[in-house]
């Protein structure tokens, strides 16, 4: 007697070549254009770094753009699922890593965002084929307060009026305060689902 097929709908798969992976893609690329404006000259030439927040700016708006689209559309894929937070960790430790050698950031502020970050993703990735833990409120309040402060050291401070460096560093004392907390309570949330899953066994 034959096999009968599986009850129910198929749902297809998702295409690799769809346009949230493209713009994935595109962050990629723009992440060696980005450290090329912001090291240009001396590395504190005004339109070489007014170019790179540019640069910066719309990189940000493609992690938006294509996490949303994937969700929305139903473009969700094993590569994206991969590529997606390597490319956001590599635009933001390019920026972090950038701005401390050029003397523009703490190397502590630098150390302790990417420490988080890289730990995070590689929890993500030892959890993946159990299960995705979803980010949550603070995490994503968290990646938008980061991208904001980056962004504000990024741009030619030193030219500009004080105040505009206060606001850079009250942004980036709240991304780190977050980072650290959000990370904290990803691992616990981690922990907790694992230990859920074990006790379901």
């Amino acid at each position: 007697m034959s096999a009968q097929p599986p009850s129910g709908p198929v749902v297809p798969r998702a295409r690799v070549a769809n346009l949230a992976n493209f713009l994935t893609g595109i962050r990629l690329v723009l992440v060696p254009v980005f450290l090329l404006f912001l090291f240009t000259g001396d590395g504190h030439e005004s339109a070489s770094r007014i170019t790179a927040f540019v640069i910066f700016a719309v990189a940000v708006v493609t992690d938006r753009l294509d996490g949303s689209l994937a969700r929305t559309y139903g473009m969700v894929t094993e590569f994206g699922k991969l590529a997606d937070p390597i490319a956001d960790k590599m635009l933001i430790g390019a920026a972090l890593i950038g701005l401390s050698m050029l003397g523009d950031l703490p190397w502590w502020v630098t150390v302790v965002i990417l420490v988080r970050e890289i730990g995070i993703t590689v929890l993500r990735f030892a959890v993946l084929r159990r299960g995705v833990i979803p980010a949550s409120r603070g995490g994503k309040l968290k990646t938008l307060v980061q991208a904001v402060a980056i962004g504000l050291f990024v741009l030619p401070l030193h030219n500009w009026p004080a105040p505009w460096l206060t606001v850079a560093w009250a942004a980036m004392w709240a991304a780190i305060v977050l980072t650290v907390l959000t990370g904290i309570d990803y691992v616990v949330s981690a922990v907790r689902d694992s230990r859920a899953r074990s006790a379901g066994r």
